[in-house]
């Protein structure tokens, strides 16, 4: 049952998406920009019914009192495609740094475009990241939310840290709070799989770490404060899921969490 309603629910999908992107595209390229922001965030909230409805997955968000008000940067655990969209609904107007080979895709490019995301090329240096930094510094100052995903690329519930020192980089340039987010969607969507469980789980929106602090205590605040944060929320999404199979490196890190007391 579970890989039936694993395809059904893929299957659903990625046809809402593609669906949306060319039925919706007249009205979201003549919208300005920010007003067509609204189809995207709503396209977000259809994939939240969706994986209720058909996998039975639900999340309850908490900490939305912590985000502030203006620009910041939105610094959440990245285990699962899940977590790329999530969020949208509950931001007023996030931005990504995203690679420049998505800015290629039909319709999603042409999408990103008009929200201004930010093309990178992975492996550039010296003068063409600082022409990344500069364009993102200003999408700041016009008050927008930038999403950072400290780890750089997914990782699975429980792996080992694996933060990159660049968000504090950004963070030291872009003098903004960085508002890190714990959660365990990898248990449910893992990533490189097709699989999808059901049950419930909790996005954990820590208090803003607020600009001032020299880059190195920044970081080192940042990765004990998700990590705890990971920590409690793997044992507690665990516990209330025990019908989820867990990876071998969620099940190694409850291990090293039981021995700790």
């Amino acid at each position: 049952m579970i890989v039936l309603r694993s395809v059904l629910f893929n299957t659903a999908f990625y046809a809402n998406l593609i669906i949306r992107l060319i039925v919706l595209a007249p009205i979201y390229f003549l919208l300005p920009r920010k007003k067509a922001y609204a189809i995207p965030k709503n396209w977000a909230l259809s994939c939240h019914w969706l994986m209720e409805r058909i996998v039975g997955t639900t999340f309850t968000i908490e900490g939305l009192e912590n985000i502030p008000d203006g620009g910041y940067v939105l610094a959440p655990k990245h285990q699962s495609f899940w977590d790329t969209y999530a969020l949208l609904p509950w931001l007023d107007d996030p931005v990504y740094i995203l690679k420049r080979e998505l800015m290629w895709i039909p319709f999603f490019g042409w999408y990103a475009a008009k929200q201004r995301m930010i093309p990178v090329d992975r492996g550039a240096k010296g003068a063409a990241m600082a022409a990344v930094m500069k364009r993102t510094a200003l999408e700041m100052q016009n008050g927008r939310q930038l999403i950072i995903y400290p780890e750089g690329t997914r990782r699975p519930p429980g792996a080992e840290p694996s933060y990159k020192y660049g968000i504090a980089r950004i963070y030291r340039d872009l003098q903004v709070p960085v508002v890190p987010v714990a959660m365990q969607p990898g248990l449910f969507w893992p990533r490189r799989s097709t699989m999808r469980y059901p049950g419930h789980f909790k996005v954990r929106i820590l208090p803003p770490i607020m600009p001032g602090l020299d880059p190195d205590t920044f970081y080192e605040t940042l990765v004990a404060q998700l990590e705890a944060a990971s920590d409690t929320l793997l044992i507690e999404t665990a516990a209330d899921n025990p019908q989820v199979p867990l990876p071998p490196e969620a099940r190694k890190r409850l291990a090293e969490l039981a021995a700790k007391g």
